[in-house]
């Protein structure tokens, strides 16, 4: 099992990278034979999507092209968003016009909201609506929302209750996430899928 975690910050040494770290640590716990591989928008930056994607731009593609290869290679998403202004950050919603490509078509996708404070449910409602039209990718019913990301996630062992707790339910979700990249792979391994008739969602 390979999995993609996509960190949604712009800043170079962000939150969100952090949790992307955790995650891929404990993905590496739940089973030694799986990787992964991050994709942290604030260190490696995508151009803004213009439709020169659409012939080819050398200038596009030379950045995209090994980044849509790898995720192509992934049975499963782990979308990491902060709440930037009670929304997605502008380089995580960019991306997703980038992974209309086929990337991610008809995987699981486990959304992480990440807020400094108690918020970050905005941005798993943002995502759940507008990111998965023409990426096709299946988000899962479970998701997390990593509050006060500064007091979490930042030693081998919980320093607070709320420490914990996030751990194990994350650890929860993760499994789920697993399970649904198996069941998955005989949906895209049916035949049903259509995705030269029908690449756009409606």
């Amino acid at each position: 099992m390979k999995y993609a975690i996509i960190s949604g910050s712009h800043r170079p040494q962000s939150q969100s990278g952090k949790v992307a770290l955790y995650i891929e640590k404990q993905l590496a716990t739940h089973d030694s034979s799986a990787s992964s591989v991050i994709l942290d928008l604030g260190k490696t930056p995508l151009p803004l999507w213009d439709e020169g994607i659409w012939q080819g731009d050398p200038k596009i593609m030379e950045v995209w092209k090994p980044i849509s290869t790898e995720l192509k290679s992934c049975d499963a998403a782990i979308v990491i968003a902060p709440e930037w202004g009670g929304m997605v950050p502008a380089a995580l919603k960019n991306f997703f016009l980038f992974a209309a490509d086929g990337c991610l078509y008809h995987k699981p996708g486990l959304i992480v909201g990440v807020s400094a404070s108690r918020n970050g449910a905005y941005p798993v409602a943002e995502l759940r609506v507008s990111s998965y039209k023409n990426t096709h990718l299946q988000y899962i019913s479970e998701h997390i929302i990593v509050r006060q990301v500064n007091d979490v996630l930042n030693e081998d062992t919980p320093q607070s209750d709320d420490d914990a707790a996030l751990r194990k339910r994350l650890d929860y979700s993760l499994s789920v996430l697993a399970e649904y990249a198996k069941a998955l792979q005989g949906v895209r391994a049916s035949g049903v899928l259509n995705r030269k008739d029908y690449p756009f969602g409606m």
